[in-house]
């Protein structure tokens, strides 16, 4: 398997660690340049020089998850055989030793994302480093139903099946990795967490990450199934009002009507901007359509129970009992209709190890 490491004006740091790793048992190393300019061209030659090393260039800079696919591209091309990828940091916050770990978990478990997970208790950690990370775990635990302890580590073995598919992924920055992780949710892709060494250089210098832009990026990730479910709650709740007020339709009647509408959007829509999954129509759409049945058939109810028990309007009665409805909707879709069914492994994997763990 490949090493690849994405560097954006990197210290000295990154030559320290290509030598190791060159030095070392792994096959191929990729380092991509990602548009750093040319003074930094004299530590790309020196990196290029080094045995097995081979390094892309951007002309400018396109972002992180740029530079990961650009790297994923060309191993994928040139080592057609590979197992899968190890992917590291330029800014000296990973040890060579824990990438010849991931390494080596890759090869003992070839169908599972393994992500290098370091420790937030107890230690200086910078600023810029600490910053979101509790919020964004549990953001994440909530949107892909997995309790992951460091969601931004860059230290991460792919498997090759789930390499092909982070191709298609339209993030370029920071916010990749978490859409890897979004992806690797609805392919089935199983998560392996490995303690690894937690390095900090003083003030991080060498880090590009900005808190408060990137986090945002990030969080937008995130966000996409609420505004996805917004837009189609505003949708299907204007059809309706619509239907009663201006056709004198019955509740059903309107009920239907403004479902049908509202489900071929949010059903596009939701299955490619937020769950990014690839499963055949023939598979996902009627567990969708059957989730649809069900809610209209919740929402009916919970509309005649608000309206008839407590006098509540239609439209509020409406709005409420599918606000209700939302959370359930939401796991439903990530945990039964836009995932993808976890196959058995190829091989039989390792028994679960003391200092790894699996979400």
């Amino acid at each position: 398997m490949a090493v690849l490491i994405p560097a954006y004006q990197p210290g000295a740091s990154l030559l320290a660690l290509i030598r190791t790793l060159s030095a070392g048992p792994v096959p191929a190393i990729v380092v991509v340049d990602d548009g750093s300019g040319a003074e930094f061209a004299a530590t790309f030659e020196q990196a290029g020089a080094l045995p097995r090393v081979t390094v892309l260039h951007h002309a400018r800079n396109l972002g992180k998850g740029a530079g990961l696919k650009t790297g994923i591209k060309y191993i994928l091309a040139q080592y057609s055989q590979t197992a899968g990828v190890v992917t590291a940091d330029a800014d000296g916050q990973h040890h060579p030793a824990d990438v010849l770990k991931l390494c080596r978990r890759l090869a003992k478990s070839p169908h599972m994302l393994i992500i290098g997970v370091r420790r937030f208790q107890g230690q200086a950690i910078p600023f810029r480093s600490k910053f979101g990370n509790e919020i964004t775990r549990k953001v994440m635990r909530i949107v892909l139903g997995r309790d992951l302890s460091d969601t931004q580590s860059g230290l991460r073995a792919i498997p090759r099946g789930l390499m092909e598919q982070l191709l298609t992924v339209p993030s370029s920055g920071y916010e990749f990795e978490l859409a890897m992780l979004v992806a690797a949710k609805h392919l089935g892709v199983r998560v392996l967490e490995q303690p690894i060494r937690t390095i900090y250089e003083p003030h991080n210098p060498s880090s590009h990450f900005h808190p408060l832009w990137d986090s945002m990026r990030i969080y937008f990730v995130l966000l996409r199934f609420s505004l996805i479910a917004m837009l189609s709650a505003a949708l299907d709740n204007l059809l309706f009002y619509l239907a009663v007020h201006s056709f004198g339709a019955s509740l059903l009647t309107a009920q239907l009507g403004a479902r049908a509408v509202s489900v071929l959007f949010n059903y596009a829509a939701v299955r490619k901007a937020a769950f990014h999954s690839g499963v055949a129509h023939r598979v996902v759409l009627p567990r969708y359509l059957a989730l649809v049945a069900a809610n209209l058939l919740l929402s009916f109810t919970g509309i005649k129970l608000l309206t008839g028990v407590f006098s509540l309007g239609l439209l509020k009665a409406k709005i409420m009992a599918e606000t209700l409805l939302f959370f359930l909707n939401f796991a439903v879709q990530r945990d039964l209709i836009f995932t993808r069914r976890r196959k058995s492994p190829e091989i039989e994997l390792p028994p679960r190890l003391k200092e790894a763990r699996e979400c």
